[in-house]
């Protein structure tokens, strides 16, 4: 009976018109109603779980209002507050917030929020929106897939800089100015722009890719301005990449690869906003925002002379420096979580996460392929085994030489690997708490303040007897 009192009870807060969110005592999200995904544009499989500074990064710990009640422990009413949500909607929100206390402890916090944004001011951006989608459709032909795919909700991480990188990105995109993003092969920037421009107001235009690396001038040349026929042999009347763009976006790739006679180019038509095809005369009016990436030391192209400093400067108005992995190791359980979720689905394999043994490994390794190693190792095991841990003997060869190649060496230190440490200490306090609750799974974890879910993990990982 209790069961179908709270069935009821779901169904009803899902006929509310307004957003209802509620969050652990941690700040992750345990609930939200269908008026809050489509308030925020996003799927509840997405958010469910994550910290709410993850899924509303234009937040942060003294404006977000939930976060505020849970760190007071005092509820607030009709109080107005702004965000960009994923889709790059300025909104704004009357929210109300209740603390969610039991055994005089808050565990959690329940938000109701009415969208107080102008509904005339909403309705032109929607009609500006479709009409934005019906050009792109009836030009869809001419395109060569110009849309982009990822959103900053599919950056996974809760390493603070990149939690930071995310905010800004944001910002960014609501702003035409150009975005440079910098970092190590595989660290992920590409991401960053596709979320860049998929948050922008240029997201129903062309998001256009073009790796500036190993090309002879003249043919990037040919595929960035266009050429005309004649104009060289073989050359036909095509567009460039500029004019495919048009009021979209041009993300140059590794554009510190592009010989220097064409970046003086570059540099005019950016100034200028004006394109000539290449052995034309006449010159095309372009709307194109410009997101560069570099694959080195942002300090270094200008003194190694990879870029003009002139063209530089241009690019560089907004700058994200992604972090190697190597930087951001905390995020490598859930990055592992992601992989093995994602090529579970594709290879139809039923992996449930990684043993102590390869998350060890993990930790210690240098990631010199970044996150994209990481991303290829899963892939590799769980396509060339079955299982539901992923073991050692499935990794890749370069962790078997890793281990083969790592001496350890008993008599130049007392001290433990530092995961190793950690485990220890986790598994004392979890034991203690077991222990003083009479092994109740559920008050052991209130007890120490983790989800009953993470604790129910713990206790597997760590092979506790329960």
């Amino acid at each position: 009976m209790e069961i179908k009192y709270f069935d009821a009870l779901i169904q009803a807060i899902d006929i509310i018109n307004d957003g209802i969110h509620i969050v652990d005592a941690s700040g992750k999200i345990v609930y939200y109603n269908i008026a809050a995904k489509h308030l925020d544009e996003i799927d509840v499989d997405k958010a469910i779980g994550r910290h709410i500074l993850e899924v509303y990064p234009s937040l942060t710990f003294e404006t977000s209002t939930l976060l505020r009640v849970l760190r007071t422990g005092k509820p607030i009413y009709n109080v107005e507050q702004n965000f960009i949500n994923y889709k790059g909607d300025k909104i704004s929100t009357l929210n109300s917030t209740i603390p969610i206390c039991y055994n005089n402890k808050v565990v959690g916090a329940l938000e109701v929020s009415r969208n107080i944004t102008k509904v005339r001011e909403l309705s032109e951006k929607i009609v500006s929106l479709q009409n934005e989608l019906y050009e792109k459709k009836e030009n869809h032909g001419k395109l060569s897939k110009p849309s982009a795919k990822y959103t900053f909700l599919d950056i996974i991480g809760h390493n603070k800089e990149i939690q930071k990188l995310k905010a800004l990105g944001l910002k960014a995109a609501i702003s035409d100015s150009p975005v440079m993003v910098a970092g190590s092969t595989g660290t992920g920037k590409e991401l960053f722009v596709q979320s860049i421009h998929n948050s922008g107001n240029r997201k129903y235009k062309p998001f256009i890719a073009q790796n500036c690396a190993a090309l002879p001038s003249n043919l990037l040349e040919s595929i960035l301005f266009g050429s005309v026929k004649g104009s060289f042999t073989g050359a036909e009347n095509r567009p460039g990449l500029f004019e495919l763009a048009n009021g979209g976006t041009l993300f140059l790739d590794e554009i510190n690869s592009m010989p220097l006679e064409l970046q003086t180019k570059l540099l005019r038509v950016i100034q200028d906003g004006r394109v000539r095809r290449v052995g034309s005369s006449n010159t095309i009016d372009v709307d194109v925002r410009i997101i560069s990436a570099i694959n080195t030391d942002i300090n270094r192209v200008i003194e190694t002379k990879q870029l003009r400093q002139d063209l530089f400067f241009r690019l560089n108005v907004i700058t994200l420096v992604i972090p190697e992995l190597s930087k951001r190791k905390e995020d490598i359980p859930s990055l592992a979580d992601h992989f093995i979720q994602k090529y579970n689905e594709k290879c139809n394999k039923f992996f449930r996460g990684i043993s102590k043994e390869v998350l060890d490994i993990f930790l210690d390794y240098s990631w010199p392929g970044n996150v994209r190693e990481l991303e290829h190792a899963i892939e590799s095991a769980i396509s060339l085994y079955d299982g539901e841990i992923i073991r050692e003997e499935h990794l890749p060869f370069q962790f078997k030489n890793y281990q083969l190649n790592s001496s350890y060496t008993p008599d130049t230190s007392t001290i433990q690997p530092l995961s190793q440490a950690v485990e220890k200490v986790e598994k004392e306090i979890i034991l203690s708490a077991l222990e003083q609750t009479s092994y109740n799974i559920s008050k052991a974890a209130k007890l120490i303040n983790v989800p009953r879910q993470t604790l129910q993990y713990k206790i597997k990982k760590l092979d506790i007897p329960s």
